[in-house]
């Protein structure tokens, strides 16, 4: 049986203003220019190269992201952190996909990560979140869950913009 998401508002990631009782967290940031970088940047997200850039232990997830695929990223080594992806963004001009929470994780909350590319051909990655303390323990870290939130972010953000324009070693 399929466990549910720990929050309501499944999908609100996706666009429009995030729902409000929770901490949000948001980033756009420009990855670079071109086709090429906007390809690498889309790959790396879906196949999870990003999220093990960012110091996190995908091991456990099996396939690229896709809606309703559960993973448990661990970050550090430490707990795992269940999520199931909820909504995939599939556009020639914008990639990418959200998930929520599951039983067990430290927060309530979706996150999402998208790649978008501009008729100029700018590259811009995007990320979405909210999120609340889904137990007492988390709530006493105050300020700490927020910290946390912002240090990940710039890991995925820093990651991906590595990522998407490092060049690719070729095959002899």
């Amino acid at each position: 049986m399929e466990k549910p998401l720990t929050y309501p508002e499944v999908g609100a990631t996706r666009e429009g203003p995030l729902p409000a009782g929770y901490a949000h967290a948001f980033r756009d940031v420009r990855l670079g220019e071109g086709r090429t970088t906007f390809d690498r940047a889309v790959e790396a997200l879906f196949d999870w190269r990003m999220h093990r850039a960012a110091g996190f232990d995908v091991s456990s997830v099996r396939g690229p992201a896709a809606e309703g695929l559960d993973v448990a990223p661990r970050f550090l080594g430490l707990l795992p952190i269940r999520c199931r992806v909820v909504y995939v963004v599939d556009r020639p001009d914008r990639r990418g996909f959200g998930y929520g929470t599951l039983p067990g994780h430290p927060e309530r909350g979706e996150e999402a990560f998208v790649v978008s590319i501009a008729p100029d051909g700018e590259v811009r990655f995007q990320i979405r979140a909210f999120s609340r303390p889904a137990s007492p323990l988390v709530r006493l870290g105050g300020p700490v869950p927020g910290l946390v939130q912002r240090y990940v972010t710039d890991r995925y953000v820093k990651a991906l913009r590595e990522l998407s324009t490092a060049e690719v070693p070729k095959r002899p």
